[in-house]
């Protein structure tokens, strides 16, 4: 079981065959693309359509936004002129495909729901292209969260 809904993400795209590695936070120094960085708890809010507010035993339900991003190399020089497209098309789709709905059971709270709400393409810098799929994850806040141990 993830600690984290970051982690939680990791743990679904990596049971899936894209042969992309998975990051929490940050590549480690020296990865070369393509790998997808996940950066949970972008914003926190309540969710107001579940959950009874008066009653102080009831449990309450979040959305959380994460940033999942895909870093790709753009172009590999095959010549002096030339080079050739090494982005993998489609995989930030099949990557927000793959979130969309999905329960996250390694998450260590309940999860309602997964939403991709967005997906921004960022033009090439350094010979690489970035997509940021954003998604909202609607789940019980742990008592852990708001305790300290």
């Amino acid at each position: 079981m993830a600690a984290t809904t970051a982690g939680a993400i990791k743990a679904r795209l990596e049971s899936l065959a894209f042969g992309v590695p998975v990051f929490r936070d940050g590549p480690r120094e020296g990865q070369t693309p393509p790998f997808v960085v996940v950066t949970d708890a972008l914003s926190t809010g309540l969710d107001t359509a579940n959950g009874d507010f008066g009653d102080p035993d009831a449990s309450i339900t979040i959305i959380e936004k994460a940033s999942v991003d895909l870093v790709q190399t753009a172009r590999i020089k095959t010549g002096a002129t030339t080079a050739r497209n090494a982005e993998r098309y489609g995989l930030a789709e099949a990557i927000a495909h793959a979130l969309h709905g999905h329960a996250l059971p390694a998450h260590p709270a309940k999860v309602t729901a997964v939403k991709v709400t967005d997906m921004d393409r960022f033009p090439i810098k350094d010979n690489r292209v970035r997509t940021s799929i954003t998604v909202e994850i609607h789940r019980e806040l742990l008592a852990s969260e708001v305790t300290p141990a």
